[in-house]
This record gives structure tokens, sequence and C-alpha cells, in this order.
């Protein structure tokens, strides 16, 4: 269940010591083809990861054949230095990739590069570059395990999946544990399908699926410099499916991983959806949403198992939906204790021992709707971030 699930796929997962740790830190993963389209999504932080700047300069070209990607260091906010650190990590995996497989005729160009952990410090090239030759090495069909170990920061475990099509795959890996915010992206992510579809297939199934997923999640309302989510294809199944097999394969995916991120946020101690229904418009559902998501009073209270609906109705009071403030529904856990914008049932039957809490919304101004998933806000956080990393 990983990124090499589909075929026409290899991966590794590699130490290079790039963590003091010595734990796992260099990954790679290949498409062999026959095809090598790409889309990807990006960061929409002003202040962009050199790996970023590079990888939106190669997916402009419609093919990738690989991905290196490292932990350990994010290569960002390191100026002109840290953009040639990045181009010459992609010259070094073309050329010893051609070199290992003749008939891959990779150049630079072919070759995407994420990188994360903390800002502002070089990447140790001299132990970068080898790793980068040790992860070629250990290329194989059952690496995609190793590689979601190795493109983990502050994760406590890896997160991988598997959507299936009628004949063809998705497989994808992700981290992210913190500076989880949306902006189109919140964390690195290789997704892979075996399926045959074009450039702009693949873009629209992606953008789609972010919409509604990576989008949707809000840890803690830090946006990184190094989002990055990749799609891959190969179309060694031989099996063109049509824009909305590959949207829903691909959202699945996409969604199973979002939810795995968000299960793993720095210091949660709860995983919390808030669903926002009868909104005006869908814009509206997302606002009010994450309004909610991101307000600090309403984590805490969940972290102390207080219901506090007013800290919720509050946060909802903050944006510009269209709603009547005594028209507003709020529902913890299924006890809908505000009714009217006014106390309803007694909020000590709300039961919040367990981890999952459902906040429902209902704004009684429309039909549409909309789920932001988001954590709660716990004294392990600030332990968790003493070094932050993207």
């Amino acid at each position: 269940m990983s990124v090499t699930t589909p075929r026409g796929f290899r991966a590794a997962g590699v130490a290079a010591g790039l963590k003091a740790s010595g734990a796992s830190d260099v990954a790679l993963v290949v498409n062999d083809g026959p095809d090598v389209g790409v889309a990807a999504v990006f960061t929409a932080n002003r202040v962009k990861a050199a790996p970023v700047l590079w990888t939106q300069q190669v997916v402009r070209g419609g093919v990738v054949r690989a991905v290196v990607l490292n932990s350990g260091g994010a290569n960002a906010c390191t100026g002109p230095a840290g953009f040639q650190d990045t181009h010459a990590t992609a010259e070094h995996a073309a050329a010893a990739l051609t070199s290992a497989s003749p008939r891959l005729m990779l150049g630079a160009g072919d070759v995407a590069v994420c990188s994360t952990g903390l800002i502002g410090e070089r990447l140790p090239m001299q132990k970068l570059l080898p790793g980068v030759r040790a992860a070629i090495r250990g290329l194989s069909r059952d690496g995609g395990a190793a590689a979601a170990e190795a493109i983990m920061t502050t994760d406590t475990r890896p997160k991988t999946t598997v959507a299936r099509g009628s004949g063809w795959t998705v497989g994808g890996m992700a981290k992210g544990a913190g500076m989880l915010a949306p902006a189109m992206a919140t964390m690195l992510c290789v997704l892979t399908t075996d399926a045959v579809a074009g450039p702009d297939a693949l873009d629209a199934a992606l953008r789609e699926a972010c919409r509604v997923t990576f989008d949707r999640i809000d840890s803690d309302g830090c946006m990184s410099t190094n989002d990055t989510v990749l799609l891959l294809a190969s179309g060694a199944s031989g099996i063109t499916p049509t824009p909305a097999e590959l949207t829903a394969a691909v959202t699945a995916a996409a969604h199973d991983l979002a939810q795995q991120l968000v299960a793993d946020a720095e210091g949660a101690t709860k995983q919390i959806a808030v669903d926002v229904v009868g909104a005006a418009s869908e814009d509206d559902a997302v606002e009010v949403g994450r309004a909610v998501a991101r307000n600090n009073l309403v984590k805490t209270a969940l972290f102390g198992n207080d219901p506090n609906w007013g800290r919720i109705l509050a946060a909802v009071g903050t944006t510009a939906a269209a709603f009547e403030p005594d028209a507003v529904d709020v529902a913890v856990n299924g006890v809908w204790v505000c009714r009217s914008g006014a106390a309803a049932e007694d909020r000590s039957k709300v039961d919040l021992t367990g981890r999952d809490v459902t906040i429902r919304i209902d704004l009684h101004a429309g039909d549409a709707e909309a789920t932001i998933w988001t954590n709660d806000l716990s004294h392990a956080y600030v332990h968790e971030n003493s070094a932050y990393s993207t």
C-alpha cells in the first residue's frame, strides 16, 4: 500500500546522515513508464523553498521521471546557493539513474526535488548526493514503505495509501505533522498511478482532489514554504479511466492521506471534523469551517473536553459568510448545544472522552456545505515545535 503499488514505479529510502538521529532521510521515486506524465500543486506561500521553485519549472515540461525527496533540511530561505544545491541534486540523480539504467536517459529537467526540515540552513551536499546514489542502488518495486519513512520529520508514523480503479491503481505517500494550513497543498505528497492519462486530465484530477482534501485540513494555521503535491502517471496498466473515475480515485487517495496527517498532528489528542451545512455558498461554508478550525479558544476547549459552543459561535461571527446570528444551530458529537443562537440541550450530555470530535454548524442560509478537518491544541504542541520544521 504505497507509491509502488501501481505498476511502473520503483522507490527507495535510505539514511544519508542528514538527520542527527541517523534515521532514513533520503527517498527516491522513479517512474519506469511507459508514460511519464505529471501534475503538481504547490504552496501558495510567497516565500517558496528552492526545491519548490525548481520543481515548478520541471513540471511545466509535462514530464517527471524521478522525484528526489529529503528530510533533515528544508533548503528554504537559502538564496541562490540553495537553488543551485537543488539543481545539483537533480543533475546528480539524473546522471546516476541514467548510468544505472541507460534506457532511462534522464536529464536534470526530468527530476523533481522535494525537501523538508528546518528553514534557513543549507543542505549538506556531501551527504545528500551519496544518499541519492545509495537510494538508486536500493530502488525496488517494494520500496514504497521505506520511501515513506525517509520523508518523515516530526511525524510519528509513515503515511501511505492506495485507491483502486477497474484494473488500475492510485498509490501515495505523504509527510506532515506541523505547519499544516491549506492553500492548495499542506505538506510533501507523491501520488502515483498506472492509469493512462494525459497532462490535462492529471492536472484537473489533482486540483479537484486537493481542493476538497488537502486544502481543507488545518492543523495549526501555519503555511509551509515547501508544500508540494505531485501526481505521476506511468500508463503501465494500459487502461484509460474516464476523467470522473480518475478524479474519484485520486481524491480518495488524497482524502486518506489528509486524514492521516490530521491524526498525526503535533501534540494532538483530538481529531476534529467541522461540518458546516445550510450555507449560502460552498465558499461561505469553507470560510466558517476554517474560522472554527483555526480558533485557538475552540481548540483548547476541546483539549479540555469542554463543548464550549459559545467559542464556536463567536468564531462563526468573525466571518463574512451570509447568516443570521439568531438562526445558527451548533451540535458537538451529535448533541445540539445551541439552537437559534442560544443555549439548547445540556452540554453535559456531550461525550468528549474519545479522540474523534464532530462539530456541526447549521447556518440556515442555503443548501451548500463543506467540511474542514483539524485537531485540538495541547500542551505537547509547544514541546513538539521547539525545533519547528516544514
